[in-house]
């Protein structure tokens, strides 16, 4: 990190946002009237990990969004590299974060179109994950954890920043070169519960289909819940 701001690997382009903004909403913003692919919009919060980053995919949407296992996978590595060994990162099927069991943080997505057919324009996928309790956390969201608590107290926001955006972009470009396959492998070793109920009690987490969509098995049959679930409106 530089005495300037963070600094991040070629074909990502850095841009703070502007105080008590969401970078998702930013990003979100500066895609909608047009910007280069490989913006990163970051907050600069001692408290949390919060970014989003822009991308331009030449897939259909429902094969264009498993890219965003490329930013949970990217944050795992991050986590692994900078935190004490003992930590275990984990992910929830469409965009949830677990560290050492508990929820820590979540991934959040929007494109220029909700049809699973069309190529989007842009793809907008966010990172928010906590490193400092909530202020006034005393107990009250026990399944709910941050870094800090898990042992990572040396852990330091744009450290993480910038590695999680370098670790990011090597599995953007495998998805890129390689197709979603080593994405989807990646990401099953880090499943939460795959092979369990689950907590809806709709049937069993059987594993990914070659979209990334959720495969859940129940008494009559097997279904299939699209990762377009995660898309948040634009």
């Amino acid at each position: 990190m530089s005495g300037d701001g963070p600094v991040f690997p070629p074909l990502l382009t850095g841009e703070e946002a502007p105080p008590g903004a969401d970078p998702f909403d930013k990003a979100v913003a500066r895609a909608l009237v047009g910007c280069d692919p490989g913006l990163l919009v970051w907050a600069p919060r001692v408290d949390a990990l919060s970014a989003a980053v822009v991308l331009a995919p030449e897939d259909p949407l429902e094969r264009a969004l498993s890219v965003s296992f490329a930013v949970s996978l990217g944050f795992g590595d991050a986590l692994g590299a900078l935190g004490p060994p003992e930590v275990a990162v984990h992910f929830v099927w469409p965009g949830g974060i677990k560290v050492n069991g508990g929820d820590c943080g979540e991934l959040r997505a929007a494109a220029s179109t909700s049809d699973p057919n069309a190529e989007p324009d842009w793809l907008v996928v966010g990172l928010d994950v906590p490193i400092l309790p909530e202020r006034g956390d005393g107990g009250e969201t026990p399944d709910r954890t941050c870094l800090f608590a898990e042992g990572c107290a040396e852990v330091e926001p744009m450290m993480l920043l910038e590695s999680w955006s370098r670790h990011m972009l090597v599995w953007i470009n495998t998805w890129l070169d390689d197709g979603i396959a080593p994405l989807h492998a990646a990401w099953r070793d880090r499943a939460w519960q795959m092979g369990e109920a689950l907590p809806d009690d709709t049937g069993v987490f059987m594993g990914l289909d070659d979209l990334g969509g959720m495969l859940v098995k129940d008494a009559e049959a097997t279904s299939v819940r699209p990762l377009t679930d995660m898309l948040r409106p634009a």
